[in-house]
């Protein structure tokens, strides 16, 4: 196997918001199933929902008896909580997790309002401290005490910063969250919500979705949710038109591998929810941002029209997750915003796709494609299954991707780390796990995990190339092979019969 010239060293402004936008979607999106639940719960058994229950919704029943009910403490308690603690844990493991989640509870009590971006803040914020607190007195402490000294630390910060929180960061957090609120209500007001999709469209293809709607919407619109029953923030982002518009041009006129693949991606998008695989056909097209720009203000322009709303997060953005999560008297509007975002970028998309349709045809080549599906997976910071599957086929006959490092010695433990450690990691290891079968070696163990979660002890760590030299830090003494695509890559060819050479070197 060749070696390949170091990777480059991240930097940039455009890094820096890829690991932000992460670390924000990366608290929510593990909870994204507490969000939903309590969604459907709010759906189904609040006053106004589809079958009110007093005891589950929360309000006076007949004879005026009065229920807590499960809306109101989850959304109060559970949900923050769990943001903390995820974000806690993202920092310092389970230890960081307990610790922030102590400190968001004082958060929570301070306020009068549901404390996501309290919890946010103080997640993180309590396990970083109590990292810095641990390493005062790291090695330090005497035999048999370890356990006391945890505790008790743990105890006293998580305490203390539970009084901070009460005292001094809830009221700050609130006033946040009023201007926020307020800001919200203005745009609103003065019908200039659809706006915001001049920032929210191009920044879905040149950074993070995910880090859009769950690290930004999804705290501001579960707020709404507690005071209004619905919010039409949920659908800025989540809508699926603009892409199924833009996907639906290039099926009618788009040329060569893109026009090929089309019908496929807008079955993907529209109803499987993953935005991300019409990326790289705005990326061929750069002027097609401005399809994608109208197609959103389009669909927010029509909800905001019709007061419709989400009853919670749409995850992922397919239409019927958007259905499922509409509120009883939105359908109407709901529906009207994602064909009025579609019409509108099919339009707009169609009239540029043809106008550059015969320079287009002179000098199609598969290439095309290829090339901006790298380029989408380098702005997002991290590869993709889907568009690993498109890009499979768009270069076939490329040059092979590049990877690092020869193996030696026997390989018993194989990682595919990627940024989030799940979709396409997972679809990387069980690509190699089915090689590997058919190649009758069953004594090896493949997984898959986030970078953030390499424990150093893999023989063998496979990840995207841009993605290499994070992963080599995390697990230094590891052998690092560098992939282009999790999906096909020819290279597992060549990984099953090095593991195969050392498993008869080591005997």
């Amino acid at each position: 196997m060749t070696s390949t010239s170091a990777p480059s060293k991240p930097g940039g402004a455009r890094v820096h918001v890829q690991r932000f936008g992460t670390f924000l979607s990366g608290m929510v999106m593990p909870n994204i199933g507490a969000f939903i639940a309590w969604g459907l719960i709010t759906a189904f058994f609040i006053q106004t929902g589809w079958t009110p229950v007093p005891q589950l919704g929360g309000f006076p029943d007949a004879a005026g008896n009065e229920y807590t009910g499960l809306v109101g403490p989850m959304i109060t308690y559970m949900l923050p909580l769990l943001l903390a603690y995820t974000g806690g844990k993202m920092v310092y493991d389970t230890r960081g997790g307990v610790v922030g989640a102590i400190a968001t509870m004082g958060v929570i009590v301070g306020s009068d309002v549901p404390m996501f971006i309290g919890a946010m803040i103080m997640g993180p914020l309590a396990a970083w401290l109590m990292k810095k607190v641990d390493a005062i007195w790291d090695g330090k402490i005497k035999a048999g005490f370890e356990m006391l000294v945890n505790n008790f630390s743990a105890g006293i910060l998580g305490g203390l910063l539970a009084l901070a929180g009460f005292f001094g960061i809830a009221p700050v957090v609130t006033w946040l969250s009023h201007i926020l609120e307020t800001a919200v209500g203005w745009l609103v007001g003065m019908h200039l919500l659809p706006l915001a999709s001049l920032l929210v469209e191009p920044g879905k293809v040149l950074f993070l979705n995910n880090a859009i709607n769950h690290g930004v919407f999804t705290p501001l619109g579960v707020d709404q949710v507690a005071q209004q029953g619905k919010s039409i923030l949920f659908l800025i982002e989540a809508n699926p038109g603009p892409g199924v518009g833009i996907l639906l041009a290039f099926m009618f006129f788009g040329v060569g591998m893109a026009k090929a693949s089309a019908p496929g991606a807008i079955i993907i998008q529209f109803f499987g929810g993953i935005h991300e695989i019409y990326f790289p056909y705005v990326l061929m097209k750069p002027m097609l941002i401005i399809a994608a720009i109208a197609g959103g203000m389009t669909g927010v322009a029509i909800n905001a029209a019709f007061q419709t709303g989400l009853r919670a997060p749409a995850s992922p953005g397919s239409i019927i997750a958007v259905l499922i999560q509409t509120a009883p008297d939105s359908y109407v509007g709901v529906i009207l915003s994602v064909v009025g975002a579609a019409a509108v970028s099919f339009i707009i998309s169609a009239v540029i796709l043809r106008a550059s349709r015969k320079r287009d045809l002179a000098s199609e080549n598969a290439g095309d494609l290829s090339a901006a599906i790298a380029q989408t997976e380098a702005n997002k910071g991290k590869k993709s299954s889907v568009l690993g599957t498109m890009g499979s086929a768009a270069a076939e006959g490329a040059a092979p991707e590049a990877q690092t490092t020869t193996i030696a010695g026997p390989i018993d433990n194989i990682v595919f780390a990627c940024d989030a450690g799940m979709g396409s990691s997972a679809m990387g290891a069980s690509v190699l796990r089915n090689k590997l079968k058919k190649a009758g070696v069953t004594d090896v163990k493949v997984t898959n995990q986030a970078i953030a979660n390499l424990t150093g002890d893999a023989d063998l760590v496979v990840t995207q190339n841009e993605l290499t030299e994070r992963a080599r830090q995390k697990s230094p003494n590891s052998v690092h092979v560098s992939v282009d695509n999790f999906m096909n890559s020819p290279k597992y060819d060549e990984v099953v019969q090095r593991v195969k050479q050392s498993k008869g070197d080591s005997e």
